[in-house]
C-alpha cells in the first residue's frame, strides 16, 4: 500500500519469451500461438511436451515449474507456480485446467482479504495421469501416479496412485485396476 492507503500495482510483462528464455527445454517442443509464458528462467520442459493455444505459464522468481517429458497441456490452462509444480512424464492436461500453488491467508475479518500474507504450497503431478478438462487443482496437492481427475473437479487433497477422483471437492470413485 501506497501512503494514500491504495495498492501499488506493477506489471508481470507481457508473457512474451525466447525458447532461449527457459531454464531447459527439451526436443520437439510446442507452445502454440497465443500461450503465455512469465519468467521463462524458472521453467524447465522435457522432451515432446505440447503446451495449446492461450495457456498461460506463470512462472515464479522463486519457485520451479517442470514439465516432465511427453506431456500435453491442453488450450486455455493456467498453471502458475509460485509455490512450484512438478509434473510427471506422460501426464495429459484437459483444456482449462487450473494448477494454483498460492493463496492469500485467513487474517482478521477487518483487513479484505486480498491484504492478507500469500501461503505457498507445491503441487506434484505424478507419472501417467490425466487432469480432465476445467479442473482445478489447489495447492498443496499430490496427485499419484496414473491417476485420473475428472472434468470440472476441485482437487483439495492428495490423491492416490492409480485413483480415479471426480467432484466438487473430488472424491474417490474407484481405483484403476
Amino acid at each position: 500500500m501506497n501512503q494514500g492507503g491504495q495498492r501499488d500495482y506493477h506489471t508481470h510483462g507481457t508473457g512474451s519469451y525466447k525458447l532461449s528464455d527457459f531454464r531447459s527445454i527439451g526436443r520437439n517442443v510446442v507452445i502454440e500461438d497465443g500461450a503465455l509464458v512469465f519468467n521463462p528462467q524458472n521453467i524447465a520442459l522435457g522432451d515432446n511436451v505440447y503446451v495449446g493455444h492461450y495457456t498461460i505459464l506463470k512462472g515464479y522468481h522463486k519457485k520451479e515449474m517442470v514439465i516432465g517429458d511427453n506431456t500435453w497441456i491442453g488450450q486455455m490452462c493456467f498453471l502458475h507456480s509460485a509455490g512450484g509444480i512438478r509434473i510427471g512424464k506422460s501426464v495429459g492436461i484437459g483444456p482449462g485446467v487450473k494448477i494454483l500453488t498460492s493463496v492469500h491467508g485467513e487474517g482478521p475479518i477487518s483487513r479484505p482479504v486480498i491484504d492478507n500474507q500469500l501461503e505457498f504450497g507445491e503441487v506434484v503431478i505424478e507419472d501417467g495421469c490425466d487432469i480432465g478438462i476445467g479442473a482445478i487443482i489447489l495447492p498443496r496437492v499430490h496427485v499419484g501416479e496414473g491417476s485420473v481427475i475428472g472434468a470440472g473437479s476441485v482437487v483439495t487433497k492428495d490423491v492416490e496412485a492409480y485413483a480415479v477422483v471426480a467432484g466438487n471437492p473430488a472424491k474417490l470413485l474407484r481405483k484403476r485396476l
